[in-house]
């Protein structure tokens, strides 16, 4: 039998009633399971790699790098806001459609409107808390990773007391780099050090020092040479040196640089764009797009609940929960849109605010038009 939403309510009244209460139990309870679920699955599949990679190529301890991945929690808290929401949301409608709960509540004058006045209302709060930890509490955490992961390269291999020893350090092949060899290490000061650079096709640097020590910015060395060495073994130059520093971990250098833009606030971001005017057009389109994500993504929280209610009403005919697969569709969806505005902004082809705001844009248009549908509609 079709029916018609009644408009008799105001669905967006002040006063929270025992359906808000209901509906909201059973979402803030899904809500919950959904970013356990979802962080989980990022930390088991990511940051599992990102873990393997710090460790072998870059020689960060285990528990550095653990501790590393445990600082950027936040950050995928806040990715996985709105998937929780979007789960509870489809999971929750969609189990009491199955239940005919949405026709008796429907075939009682209460329109959609006003059964999902409390969704919305969890996900602008939601949408306000993700905002909060991105702007509060990511870049904090993420400024405390980076600088974890210096300090772990300014202090890693250092045996105290320890004579000829040799560590090396991998390009993103697996290859060896460069060797370092240390003659010994007393009160954090190396002396005998010599150090061979592969990184130059064609050549070896072969760099030899009295003593050095370590810091985060790379190895501090005084009085030495720097032998650059041909193929056929024969010396091309030597540059003699007071004091030279060897930046150690360069690719590690690039990959926490990446998250330049999530060490700082919205505010702090503005201004490193308007005083940082010699940065290259890839890296400014990139930290832009980020600028415009930090405002983007906490409102994604609203626009995949505009699609998820809809899409979890059921016909009464439907006799399974398709709330997850529903869920799941729509997150590759949002996602993939996602990853290639945000590739397409990077290259220069999209404006860096669309870029960042295309995805919300499609799935709003979408869900308005199924919402709209939905409700004022005869099914």
């Amino acid at each position: 039998m079709a029916d018609t939403v009644i408009k008799e309510e105001k669905p967006f009244s002040g006063t929270m009633t025992l359906l808000d209460k209901y509906i909201l139990r059973q979402v803030i309870e899904m809500f919950i399971m959904g970013v356990c679920v979802f962080t989980s699955i990022i930390f088991a599949s990511d940051t599992f790699i990102t873990l393997i990679k710090q460790i072998s190529l870059f020689g960060i301890p285990f528990n550095v790098a653990l501790m590393m991945i445990i600082l950027n929690l936040p950050q995928v808290i806040v990715m996985t806001i709105p998937m929780g929401v979007l789960l509870a949301t489809v999971m929750t409608l969609n189990g009491l459609s199955l239940k005919s709960e949405i026709t008796v509540m429907r075939a009682c004058g209460i329109g959609l409107n006003r059964i999902a006045k409390p969704i919305f209302i969890f996900a602008l709060i939601m949408s306000v808390c993700s905002f909060i930890i991105n702007e509060s509490v990511v870049p904090v955490m993420t400024k405390q990773s980076k600088d974890l992961a210096l300090w772990a390269l300014g202090q890693k291999n250092i045996p105290e007391g320890k004579q000829n020893f040799v560590f090396k350090e991998l390009n993103d092949g697996g290859s060896i780099k460069r060797l370092f060899y240390v003659g010994y290490c007393e009160n954090k000061t190396l002396h005998n050090i010599t150090v061979l650079d592969s990184s130059k096709e064609g050549t070896i640097q072969v760099l030899q020092a009295d003593e050095g020590k370590t810091s985060p910015e790379g190895w501090q060395f005084e009085k030495g040479a720097v032998y650059t060495v041909g193929d056929d073994g024969n010396i091309l130059n030597t540059t003699l040196f007071d004091k030279s520093i060897v930046k150690f971990g360069l690719d590690m250098s690039k990959e926490l640089n990446k998250n330049v833009a999530k060490e700082m606030n919205f505010t702090k971001l503005v201004n490193y764009i308007k005083t940082n005017t010699n940065i290259d057009e890839k890296e400014r389109n990139s930290i832009r797009i980020e600028l415009y994500d930090k405002l983007a993504l906490p409102l994604t929280t609203i626009a995949l609940v505009l699609i998820g209610v809809p899409l979890a009403i059921t016909p009464p005919r439907v006799r399974y929960n398709r709330g997850f697969l529903f869920s799941i569709l729509i997150i590759f969806a949002y996602y993939l849109i996602r990853a290639l505005s945000i590739s397409f902004g990077e290259a220069g082809t999209l404006q860096p605010f669309l870029a960042a705001w295309m995805p919300n844009i499609v799935l709003t248009i979408i869900g308005s038009i199924l919402y709209y549908k939905k409700v004022y509609t005869i099914e």
